[in-house]
């Protein structure tokens, strides 16, 4: 799914990217999210609470920590995609300005622009709001008019953004490589707001905390 769009146009609401004809296909995804989402409230066997994500990107490597204490679903979501691989070759399709950067739709790791923020894991997730802010940094998940209808595809605030409080699952905040986010959302763009020149997720990875040079 997509982040219905964080969009101030599209359709005609402020809601996180993906496009307005993906409706069908959430509604779709909703009626698998009773199961997928109860499947995924719980760690994986093995993991431990003390885990990040690193992002692998061409502009350097973004780290993040997570807040399974407010989101657990959510977290073993992303750690579960994560090592799968299926966020690997996946690129941040959508970026704006003192906004967001968005990533995670399988859909965008072919040269078709014109499906990108339209695709999910075949699956849903159950929102979990909290009351950790939209902050510079912090990762959060994109979702249709659903609320109820996050799949893979997430975001990183490069501003402040009081307004998607209380909106969308924040999960995670960036820990390190802000610099490589402030890259992203500044590359030049088409007018979907997709870089010309695609961001893309090399390898994501989770790892011990204490592997992480911080």
């Amino acid at each position: 799914m997509h982040l219905s769009r964080l969009t101030l146009v599209a359709c005609g609401a402020f809601m996180l990217i993906v496009g307005c004809g993906a409706k069908k296909e959430s509604q779709q995804m909703e009626q698998k999210s009773q199961k997928a989402g109860t499947e995924l409230e719980s760690p994986v066997p093995g993991e431990t609470a003390d885990e990040v994500a690193i992002i692998d990107t061409k502009f350097g490597k973004i780290i993040l920590e997570f807040f399974p204490d407010v989101a657990l679903g959510h977290v073993a979501n992303f750690k579960k995609l994560a090592r799968d691989g299926f966020y690997d070759g996946c690129t941040f399709h959508r970026v704006i300005p003192n906004f967001m950067i968005q990533g995670g739709d399988p859909n965008s790791k072919d040269a078709d622009r014109s499906n990108d923020g339209m695709g999910g894991p075949g699956y849903t997730v159950n929102a979990e709001f909290n009351q950790r802010q939209h902050l510079r940094g912090v990762l959060s998940m994109a979702r249709s008019q659903d609320p109820n209808s996050a799949g893979s595809q997430f975001f990183i605030c490069v501003a402040d953004i009081p307004h998607l409080d209380g909106q969308y699952t924040v999960f995670g905040k960036v820990i390190k490589g802000m610099e490589a986010v402030d890259q992203i959302v500044n590359l030049p763009r088409d007018q979907k707001d997709n870089p010309l020149d695609p961001a893309i997720m090399l390898k994501v990875s989770i790892v011990p905390r204490s592997q992480v040079n911080l």
